[in-house]
């Protein structure tokens, strides 16, 4: 029997095509081997084909030998997860049907008709398909391979072959395209390859700027004899596919060695290499050529492969005939160098874990960059996207580009994130001066609704529906709204027209000779401040790109309030202890110490390779130890997701550890990330709250000494995770009684004598190493003062919800207050059982009420809160 790769070859593109297409549906339906039912189903679903006349003519319907095949790969076994082969029938049917087309039809290939004689002229073949399909018992197979010629003339299979031919005498010319592509020396390479260098002689890369190491590092070790393959890894959105376009454009500029200079490199496609090779041995084969390709070429070539963990399975089963195994031999012998990246992870999970495959490769380590090489990044690209979007992009829009998505946008990496946010600020402000802005579309959305709801009350009401009161207060709303929308188109008109003229100052400027501007840059400067005047805060269309439309883009992504992102940092560190002294009752010299230390950080004046502070919080429960971790996270970082806290009681064994850092290599969950370290890496700008710290076990302790006296972390993957822009606080009740005592025997507040006073007790607890390191912040017993502070504040509150959800005023009695503290000072649980109180009892009875008052379709006006005679709380509307 002829080889089945040279049987293949010789079937027409209808036949071909189909076989393909079996395969896929094979693949699809995970049945294991390609059967007859496969090919003839795919065979019959083109019309006017070889076999479809053939059906017609013997009066076989299409539609019933669709259904019956169906039903016969129904009774196939299903379950497969490797690449299905071809069935021998299919292989016998092939060989027979080449025979029957060469011999007897005098055919240079096999159409659609001759595999229908193949089928049923052999005894075996035709037993076993007219087992599962009797339909095709009524075509009479000795008078079939007479009719064929008659059947052929005029199928679709013949206007192919005659397509075929044409096109074949048209590569055969010289000259012709057609001919040029016959002869490329390197067809593989030029299906499933894309050329870097030629995108870098074009221009089609952005300049790479920030990574001038990393490309040194390719340069040393493609230029090595042997192990001459670096592999770039990191963070996804890092730059690994920029340094390698780097490179790219470094050889095009003739600043590489000699040996290099003439280098092609070119990105290896795995997508394409695997669409449509169904058939088992068709990807090995694709991807052989390429090596060939490669190795045969009489200029160097590198190939890059992105996304080199897919590699390994791809094109069969890991370990048998996937990429990497087929890599190997080429790589080892050096006829084939490759610059390959992918993520530190995948690297771990799956490169790593192949010894053979591993050795082949250097490792280069591509770490985010800092905010300020992220800043010459970004200006490297900046041109690109000014000229796509045609608007002018702020340095200022640069910077805060980085520096606020590096802060408030975790899960992505620098440069990525900060290139994804000043392109879509630069989009906000090309859609803002060429179509209406989003506030006009809701102000017009707006008015059509209340237009709508009036329309259709006014209907229900002619039906004597009575709607009179609610058009009523529709139409002033709608009035209201309109005049609304009126404003706002006639300001967005005006801010238009003042940006046009100012977008064409701007550009005269750029064209004029630079001694003749100054009356240009005296009315430039005049439709500014004119600009200015107009937009006030909210701009409706913004003259550029600027640090408030990069803050709106920042703010719609991670929906923290634009204000708070903008407020100056140094603003906020100076009035950090007022703030926090509004929110937390009671604790002055314990929120002084902690500003302080917080304040010399941003003064730039601490050790630099350290956290931005590292406390221990210790005292009594309920005294906003918690509530102080919150709000630095909230005045800090932009919110409480800032904050990151690790419940120190779920570590109390020695082996938790891995929990922190992550598993290590051979266990369960390597690879994964630790709770602690993943959390960092992802959100570095963040408050860590350990909890209850003196439950933890001593070993686990003994992991956070690197934290804070170097600021960073090694997890279980060798990954280091920065802690310098980390605040760091650990919470104890340890010696809780000391504090309580001095507050009974009034010692004072000071921060010192506290200290001095709960250091044996402390030192009983945590080794003297650990406590060296930390700054011990003692919170002092709420008195029956603070604790009314705490619940006036508590119910402040409330009444802020009431009032924005109800549109109602809450009052109360001062009774209520004095009943609340009082029930907290029965506990030990200070501020908790405030909060305790409000949620589980104040809270539910006020709810009550409210529903009441709904489930009577009436209005909610104000609710005044006292005591009834058995000290409950009472409810009345006023």
């Amino acid at each position: 029997m002829p080889e089945l790769k040279a049987l293949i070859g010789r079937l027409n593109p209808h036949c071909r095509r189909s076989l393909e297409k079996a395969a896929e549906r094979c693949l699809r339906e995970t049945h294991f081997t390609v059967e007859l039912e496969h090919l003839l189903l795919e065979l019959i679903a083109i019309p006017d084909t070889d076999v479809v006349r053939a059906l017609a003519t013997y009066d076989v319907d299409r539609d019933a030998l669709v259904v019956d095949l169906e039903q016969a790969l129904d009774r196939c076994k299903r379950g497969n997860v490797r690449t299905p082969a071809l069935s021998p029938h299919v292989s016998t049917a092939l060989a027979e049907a080449w025979s029957i087309a060469s011999l007897d039809m005098s055919e240079t290939q096999v159409r659609s008709g001759a595999l229908l004689c193949a089928l049923l002229d052999g005894e075996a073949l035709r037993g076993l398909l007219l087992n599962a399909v009797p339909l095709l018992s009524r075509i009479p197979r000795h008078r079939l391979i007479e009719d064929l010629p008659e059947l052929m003339r005029g199928s679709i299979e013949d206007t192919e072959r005659a397509a075929s031919d044409r096109d074949e005498q048209a590569r055969s010319r010289p000259g012709s395209t057609g001919d040029l592509a016959r002869r490329s020396a390197t067809p593989a390479l030029d299906a499933y390859t894309h050329d870097l260098t030629a995108d870098a002689r074009d221009g089609r890369i952005d300049p790479i700027v920030g990574r001038d190491a990393e490309i040194r590092q390719v340069i040393d070790i493609l230029m090595r004899r042997r192990q001459n393959n670096p592999i770039l890894t990191g963070d996804a959105g890092v730059g690994k596919t920029a340094i390698v376009e780097g490179f790219a454009q470094r050889i095009i500029a003739g600043q590489v060695p000699p040996s290099l200079a003439h280098v092609t490199v070119r990105t290896l496609d795995l997508g394409l290499l695997q669409a449509g090779a169904g058939v088992r041995g068709e990807f090995e084969h694709r991807l052989k050529l390429v090596i060939d390709e490669v190795s045969a070429s009489t200029h160097p070539i590198v190939l890059f492969i992105d996304e080199a963990h897919t590699m390994i399975g791809a094109g069969g089963q890991a370990g048998q005939g996937d990429a990497a195994n087929l890599l190997k031999p080429a790589l080892a012998r050096g006829s084939l160098r490759t610059i390959a990246a992918t993520t530190w992870g995948e690297y771990k999970r799956y490169i790593e874990k192949d010894p053979a495959l591993a050795r082949r490769f250097q490792v280069i380590k591509v770490a985010e960059p800092p905010e300020d090489v992220a800043i010459e990044m970004l200006r490297g690209v900046s041109a690109a996207l000014e000229a796509h979007h045609k608007v002018r992009i702020l340095d200022e829009a640069i910077i805060d580009a980085v520096s606020l998505s590096h802060r408030y946008i975790s899960g992505r990496q620098l440069p990525d994130k900060a290139i994804g946010v000043l392109d879509t600020a630069a989009a906000r402000v090309a859609i803002a001066q060429a179509d209406s802005p989003a506030p006009l579309q809701d102000a017009r959305r707006r008015v059509a609704g209340l237009r709508t709801e009036i329309a259709r009350l006014e209907r229900e009401g002619r039906s004597g529906a009575d709607h009179n009161e609610r058009i009523e207060h529709l139409t002033i709303a709608l009035d209201s709204a309109d005049e609304a929308h009126n404003r706002l188109q006639a300001r967005w008109q005006l801010e238009r027209e003042t940006v046009r003229r100012i977008r064409a100052i701007e550009t005269r400027l750029e064209d004029s000779p630079a001694d003749n501007d100054d009356a240009l840059r005296r009315e430039l400067a005049g439709h500014r401040l004119e600009l200015e005047a107009i937009q006030e805060e909210n701009a409706l269309v913004p003259a550029a790109v600027d640090g408030r439309v990069v803050a709106d883009v920042v703010s719609s992504w991670t929906g923290i309030p634009v204000g708070r992102m903008l407020a100056d940092t140094l603003a906020t560190a100076r009035t950090l202890a007022e703030r926090m002294q509004a929110r937390i009752i009671g604790q002055h010299a314990a929120l002084d110490t902690i500003c302080r230390r917080i304040q010399t950080f941003y003064a730039e004046l601490s050790e630099p390779n350290k956290p931005t502070g590292v406390f221990l919080l210790v005292g009594p429960s309920g005294v906003g130890k918690t509530e102080t971790a919150m709000t630095l996270a909230d005045l800090l970082f932009g919110g409480q997701r800032a904050l990151i806290t690790v419940n120190m009681s779920e570590y109390q064994e020695a082996h938790s550890v891995s929990g922190l850092r992550g598993a290590p290599p051979g266990y369960v969950g390597h690879g994964k990330g630790g709770v602690l370290t993943e959390a960092v890496r992802r959100r570095p700008y963040c408050v860590l709250l350990l909890d209850e710290v003196e439950k933890a076990h001593s070993d686990v302790l003994e992991v956070f000494y690197q934290v804070f006296d170097r600021g960073m972390l090694e997890d279980s993957d060798g990954q280091v995770v920065d802690f310098t822009n980390t605040v760091i606080l650990l919470t104890s009740n340890v010696g809780w009684e000391i504090l309580e005592d001095r507050a009974r025997n009034r010692d004072g507040p000071a921060i010192d004598g506290a200290v001095a006073a709960i250091r044996p007790a402390l030192l009983r607890c945590f080794p003297a190493a650990l406590l060296a390191r930390l700054v011990i912040v003692p919170y002092r017993p709420l008195d029956h003062g603070d604790l009314q502070s705490i619940a006036r504040l508590k119910l402040a509150r409330i009444q802020e919800r009431f009032a924005l959800t109800r549109e109602a005023e809450l009052t109360y009695d001062d009774a209520i207050v004095t009943s609340i503290v009082e029930r907290a000072r029965e506990t030990e649980s200070g501020a908790r059982t405030i909060d305790a109180i409000l949620t589980h009892s104040f809270l539910p009875s006020l709810s009550g009420v409210v529903l009441d008052r709904l489930a009577d379709d009436m209005e909610i006006g104000a609710v005044h809160v006292r005591l009834d005679p058995v000290g409950e709380f009472a409810f009345e509307m006023r």
